[in-house]
Formats: C-alpha cells, structure tokens, sequence
C-alpha cells in the first residue's frame, strides 16, 4: 500500500505516540520548518515544499542534498500544509497521514487540519492524522471507515468542514444512526467505545474523528 506522510509546522517536536504508528515504508514530505522537527525526529523527507521562510539554513542544506525541493513565493494563495498536500497526491497514496508537533497558533491547527477536508482528496481512501498526541482520522462522504479501539477509548465526531448526512456509528455508548450533524456541534462530542471495533459512516460532507486514549487525555 502506498502511504505518505506529510509533516507540518508545530510549535512542539513530533510526539513519540504519533512517531511511533508511522509505516516505516511511508514516502514523507514536510512544509516548510517541519522539516527541522522531522529530520530532529529521525525522518528523513523525500519532499521540502513551501515559501521556506521557516526552514533552518541547516535544514536546507540537508534538503538541497537529499531532497526534492518544490519552493514558492511568500506571496502564494495556499498555505505551506495545502501545498505538501498537493505533492501528497501526486504520489496516488492509499493512506495520507498528517502529522504535527502541536501548535501555539489555532488558525494554523484549524487551518491545517482543515485542508484535509478539500475535495483534492477524495481519491485518497485512508486519511488519518496526529496532532501532538491527538490522533484523528478523516472520512470523506459517501465513505465508511472501521476502527480497531480499546473498550473505553473517547471517541468524538465533528462536522468541521460543513453539515455532515448519513453520519452512523456503532460499537459505542451512545450510537448514532443516519444523523444529520452541523458543522461544529456537540452531538457527536466525546463517545465511548463498548466494543473494540467501531463503525463509522457518512453519506455526504466531511466527518473528522477524534480519538482519545488514557494516556493521551
């Protein structure tokens, strides 16, 4: 299965949780200054995309040795993330993972996150993501996404990108069937897993799904 992984910008270096569930055999890119936190992490990205107004001189030393560098003007309409996303799916990956260190500005973590909603990404069929050591997953309508959880494990669902139809979940307290979510409402907020597999569909609109373990709450 082809996977990529695509490192963002953080404030934070990547968490070990995060680092720990990346595929071995992913290709990895980075935006712009993750490339600091991914080369300081052991990863060692085929792609450096972005403005590089962040990047350490260091770092792009390293990238102009090893790397593909994809550069634009500061003036440029996309932020560094959507456009490490766009190298992303020149690769037709089966699996997209975006990660980050965490981030001390929330219009760059909405941002972000976000853009994994774009309709660019509709023929991606896995897209998952860790934030820090918040992991979540993004599921694309019409699509179906099953997760292997321990019993317990906080799940939420969240219409970020606009209202939701079609939204079902099984295999916890509080099911949902065939519901309607708007975007940023409390409804799907904070579930728990009764077994240890969770299904989860979407008719329409963009679902993004927030997992919360013990160890990362």
């Amino acid at each position: 299965m082809n996977e990529v992984v695509v490192v963002v910008t953080g404030a934070e270096p990547l968490h070990p949780r995060a680092l720990s569930s990346l595929p071995a055999t992913a290709i990895v890119l980075a935006a712009d200054g993750a490339l600091d936190h991914a080369l300081a992490a052991g990863l060692q990205p085929a792609g450096l995309v972005g403005d590089l107004d962040s990047v350490s001189d260091a770092g792009l030393r390293w990238a102009e040795a090893h790397s593909t560098i994809d550069r634009h003007s500061p003036d440029k309409d996309r932020t560094d993330t959507e456009l490490a996303l766009a190298m992303a799916i020149d690769f037709s990956p089966a699996r997209l993972i975006l990660i980050a260190g965490g981030g001390d500005r929330l219009d760059h973590t909405l941002a972000a996150i976000g853009a994994l909603g774009n309709i660019s990404l509709t023929s991606v069929p896995m897209i998952d993501g860790w934030w820090g050591e918040q992991q979540f997953h993004v599921l694309q309508g019409p699509g179906r996404r099953t997760l292997e959880l321990p019993v317990g494990t906080t799940i939420s669902l969240l219409a970020l990108h606009g209202t939701a139809t079609g939204v079902s979940i099984s295999g916890v307290q509080w099911p949902l069937i065939d519901t309607e979510l708007a975007p940023v409402v409390g409804l799907g907020i904070s579930n728990v897993t009764t077994t240890e597999q969770v299904a989860i569909t979407v008719l329409s609109g963009v679902l993004t799904i927030f997992i919360t373990t013990e160890s990362g709450s």
